[in-house]
Formats: C-alpha cells, structure tokens, sequence
C-alpha cells in the first residue's frame, strides 16, 4: 500500500524557512548589519547561525530553528578568532 514511502529517505528539510526569513527574524531582535550566516544540525534540527554588527560596534549571534523560525539564542561574541 506504501511501497514507495520511507520515512528514512524523505526530506526533513522541507518545510522551513529560507535564509532570507530567518535574516529578517534575526534583524528584528538585533538591528544592525548581517556579517555571516551559518546553518547547522543540532539534535536533528537545522539551526540558522546569524552574525550581526550593531551600530555599537558589537557582535551579536543569533540562532534561529530553520524550521519554526524561533529564536534559540542570542548572545554577544567576545571573541574574534
């Protein structure tokens, strides 16, 4: 009946948000410029890695799940390495 069904095969990613949503959401939360984005898998879940100078000269990280669009974390970075 479901032969070509196979829940190991079907893509988790499709149904998410794209880049461009998730820059927006991170814009929201911490207006300044977009440095870098990252994406990354943790526990299963695509997470969006966002950069953002302020106009105080500081780095902020904002982490957004690629699939609800909700905010995980926002945190300042200290160092530049």
């Amino acid at each position: 009946m479901y032969e070509n069904y196979n829940p190991y095969t079907t893509p988790i990613y499709r149904q998410r948000i794209s880049i461009q949503q998730a820059q927006q959401i991170a814009l929201q939360r911490v207006p300044g410029q977009i440095l870098h984005v990252d994406m990354d898998m943790e526990n299963g879940i695509l997470v969006y890695e966002i950069f953002i100078l302020t106009s105080q000269n500081r780095v902020y990280e904002v982490e957004i799940n690629g699939r609800t669009g909700r905010v995980l974390k926002i945190e300042e970075e200290n160092d530049f390495d």
